[in-house]
Formats: C-alpha cells, structure tokens, sequence
C-alpha cells in the first residue's frame, strides 16, 4: 500500500497530466538489475506499439506465466 501511496504522490508531482491517475484495485510490483536498465527503457517507449498487437492483459498473462508466477484469474483483474 505504501509503494502505491508513494508512487502515485510523486507521479502528480511530476505533471499536471497526471493529476488523474490513480491506481486499479490490484497491481503487481516486479524489480530488475540495473544491467536490465536499458532494456527496460525500450520495453516501455515501445509500449504504444505492442499495445497495437497484445492486449495488456495478454501480455501480463505471458510474463506471469514466462516467469513461472502463479495466479487466479479471478484476482488479477479489476
């Protein structure tokens, strides 16, 4: 709860445009080594493209399951 509180604090923080955000019921909180850095940065710039071709549940189903995450379906959705 405290990683949402905080984040979402300094996301307004940062714009205007992001006076509105606010987080689903759940969420799912994953970290990298920073040898992954700019991996990463390339995932999310090319973020607008692949939403075009996967859903973002579809790809979150993919990383759980790539992952060996369990999950129920009826929890991981608002």
């Amino acid at each position: 709860m405290h990683v949402k509180k905080g984040t979402s604090r300094w996301l307004k923080e940062q714009s205007l445009d992001f006076r509105a955000f606010d987080w689903q019921e759940g969420y799912g909180a994953f970290s990298i080594g920073r040898s992954q850095r700019d991996d990463l940065v390339a995932y999310i710039r090319n973020q607008q493209r692949r939403r075009a071709r996967i859903s973002f549940q579809d790809e979150f189903r993919k990383f759980l399951d790539s992952y060996e995450i369990e999950y129920d379906e009826r929890y991981v959705w608002d």
